[in-house]
């Protein structure tokens, strides 16, 4: 038998209304992971099972954006890295766990909080710093990010992107006008 995703949210609800809190480790792996991934699962049910022994579980928690403020701190020391890959993701990430995750060993970790859009000033410039080519980009496209570089061009430069900006040619640089 298929589900909607509807009768699915009210099953799950009906049967978290059903368990005590406390409870909801009991339950079975695939129990665990429907609810761990439910947008309508609650955020107090979320850090009961961001104590799951399973990673999996504790993934999709982490990416799941009802998941607390203190829970998503709390994963962002993982032991797994997939776990601290899906809280560098979710935009509701704390600054001060996406400051702990900067420095992350893992590339990937580092590339999801150069773009997480709640990533401060401050880490972004740390990051900017980083080996590795792409998350340099990233951070450059992050909205957040405030560079201190400033573009420095010969006067035979200046004037050519003077007569540049005054054709009207290229709308980008037409806007500057």
């Amino acid at each position: 038998m298929t589900y909607s995703p509807e009768q699915i949210s009210q099953i799950v609800l009906k049967v978290l209304k059903e368990i005590e809190t406390p409870d909801v480790l009991s339950l079975s792996y695939d129990q665990k992971l429907a609810l761990a991934k439910n947008l309508n699962t609650s955020s107090e049910t979320l850090q009961i099972l961001a104590t799951d022994e399973n990673s999996d579980v504790r993934w999709r928690i982490a990416r799941n954006p009802n998941t607390s403020s203190e829970t998503l701190q709390t994963l962002a020391t993982d032991k797994d890295t997939d776990v601290r890959w899906g809280v560098a993701q979710n935009p509701n990430t704390p600054v001060e766990a996406l400051k702990t995750l900067a420095t992350d060993k893992d590339y990937y970790v580092r590339c999801c909080v150069a773009r997480n859009p709640n990533t401060s000033p401050e880490t972004l410039q740390t990051l900017a710093t980083d080996e590795y080519s792409y998350i340099r980009r990233y951070v450059a496209e992050n909205p957040n990010y405030k560079s201190n570089k400033t573009l420095e061009l010969t006067s035979e430069q200046f004037n050519a992107l003077k007569e540049l900006i005054e054709s009207g040619q290229n709308p980008v640089l037409k806007s500057l006008l």
